[in-house]
């Protein structure tokens, strides 16, 4: 083991090579994959339990990544991405589901913008999406007439079945864990990043990776030496989720054209079919 211990002043500081900040999806996924590199990893959370922040409040859509600029890092990342995570889901045996997503427009103003995404050469953003016959609403939903673009490989994911699968590959490769530690400072030192918890436990890590979610820009401020530039603005913006009663009129997600400021209210399905509306943002 790498990690060991030696005196600073009066104070008994843990040594380790690498310190990621959040349990959420991404502070998992990254601890999953420094520990498999052979690294000695401890995730930080300060909540009791994990992914309780961003990664349980989403709507657990699995993207194709049919929204974002041919060719584009993004695009490329979201499609490669995607055919991992089901892949990953396979193998752990998490619930998902292949269930497609339908875009339309819901006024007349997006249906210039429906017509530039159903435009797009597909090929460079997204593989298996298509405005074929088969992919008109009126088949998959008897309510739909028109032509409306539809993409085959967005699906739905069991968030926290995700989580602790990442959970347990980080732990049976050595990482680990520690809850209700909140970082309360760090400092940027010649010899790594010292990181204090509330608890009073200090860390020298050679590498931290910032993970925190909503907090990381809170979490950034906190560390003394770190340029300014690398400190995040946080944009905050509320959006509620309202479930609605009874089974869903629709076995696809529906979306709207996408908004300036986001995806647009969109209906969603759950894992137990259950349809959710969501989200409504106001900044």
């Amino acid at each position: 083991m790498l990690r060991h211990k030696y005196i600073r002043e009066t104070y008994v500081v843990d040594q380790v090579q690498s310190v990621v900040i959040g349990a959420g999806v991404v502070g998992l996924a990254v601890g999953r994959a420094l520990a498999q590199s052979g690294r000695e990893v401890i995730v930080l959370e300060g909540a009791d339990a994990i992914g309780t922040g961003t990664s349980s409040r989403n709507s657990e859509v699995i993207h194709a990544g049919i929204y974002y600029p041919t060719g584009s890092l993004k695009a490329r990342l979201c499609v490669k991405g995607k055919e991992q995570l089901y892949a990953f889901c396979a193998e752990k045996g998490v619930d998902v589901r292949r269930c497609g997503k339908l875009i339309v427009a819901t006024s007349a103003e997006q249906v210039a913008q429906l017509e530039h995404i159903q435009k797009r050469p597909l090929p460079m953003v997204c593989m298996t999406c298509s405005y074929s016959a088969a992919s008109r609403p009126g088949r998959l939903n008897p309510s739909w007439n028109a032509m409306q673009p539809f993409s085959p490989s967005t699906g739905i994911v069991d968030s926290h079945g995700l989580m602790l699968a990442l959970q347990g590959d980080m732990e049976n490769a050595g990482g680990a864990l520690a809850l209700l530690s909140p970082v309360a400072s760090a400092q940027v030192q010649s010899d790594g990043i010292l990181i204090r918890t509330a608890d009073g436990t200090e860390l020298l890590a050679q590498e931290v990776v910032n993970a925190a979610g909503l907090f990381a820009p809170s979490v950034a401020s906190k560390i003394q030496g770190l340029d300014a530039c690398h400190v995040p603005q946080a944009f905050y913006a509320k959006g509620n989720y309202f479930t609605l009663s009874g089974r869903a009129p629709f076995s696809h997600l529906i979306y709207p054209v996408p908004e300036a400021a986001g995806l647009g209210v969109h209906l969603t399905l759950d894992l137990g079919d259950r349809p959710n509306l969501a989200p409504t943002c106001s900044g």
